[in-house]
């Protein structure tokens, strides 16, 4: 999907309907600049506007994913190929959230024996609850991870 396309495509329906972005985002409930970062391409819009956004345009959403009208004959195509795309997306989305989850696990789980080894050392430091914060927030994200990511099969 080209963002870029995609807002082109938006500005030029919105122009065929005599419609301000003003006019465009009042009947979305959003704002005008978010209309504006769709038709420059800095973004493009939410699921949850994109059936609306379409019925206002008097477009498909297949047509608003491909950035361009398309004809019956390409329909089916063009179809496959947003379908595919957007399935990339998600997984590089699902990947990146996973690296994240990795690195803040792994932070917690250093942090955590690094604050007991300094309250061994430096006992006057003791109380400030810090490590218990530390050891919670790694518990929390190791059983989210584990629960998210790992399937117990009962026999």
């Amino acid at each position: 999907m080209n963002q870029e396309a995609i807002g082109k495509f938006i500005a030029a329906c919105r122009k065929e309907k005599n419609l301000t972005q003003m006019q465009l985002a009042e009947k979305l409930n959003i704002t005008n600049r978010a209309v504006s970062k769709w038709e420059t391409g800095k973004s493009c819009p939410d699921a949850s506007n994109m059936l609306e956004l379409c019925d206002i345009l008097g477009i498909t959403v297949n047509d608003l994913l491909s950035g361009e009208r398309i004809t019956m004959e390409n329909y089916q195509k063009k179809a496959e190929e947003n379908l595919i795309e957007l399935q990339c997306k998600k997984e590089q989305a699902m990947k990146s959230l996973c690296r994240i989850e990795i690195v803040w696990l792994a932070i917690a789980l250093l942090l955590c024996p690094v604050h007991f080894v300094m309250n061994y050392y430096y006992p006057e430091n003791n109380g400030t609850g810090i490590g218990l914060l530390i050891a919670l927030v790694g518990i929390i994200l190791f059983v989210m991870y584990f629960v998210k990511y790992y399937e117990i099969k009962l026999k």
